[in-house]
C-alpha cells in the first residue's frame, strides 16, 4: 500500500507545486445518502458497545 502511495506521490508531484488545486471527483447523491445511513448505524452500535461496556466494565467503562 505505502509503495502505490510512493508511486502516486512521484507521479503528481509536480502539480503539488504549481498552485492548482485538483477538482473534486464529483459525489453523486445516492453514494452521500449512504454514507449518512452508514454513519447512523455505527452512531447506534457505538451507544450499543459503551452501555454494555458499561454493564460489564461498570461505571465509566473503563478498566481500572
Amino acid at each position: 500500500m505505502i509503495s502505490g502511495w510512493k508511486t502516486a506521490v512521484i507521479e503528481n508531484m509536480a502539480s503539488a507545486f504549481d498552485g492548482k488545486m485538483p477538482a473534486e471527483p464529483p459525489i453523486s447523491e445516492k453514494e452521500v445518502e449512504k454514507l449518512h445511513a452508514k454513519i447512523g448505524q455505527h452512531v447506534v452500535e457505538r451507544g450499543f458497545l459503551a452501555s454494555a461496556s458499561s454493564l460489564i466494565l461498570g461505571a465509566g467503562g473503563k478498566k481500572r
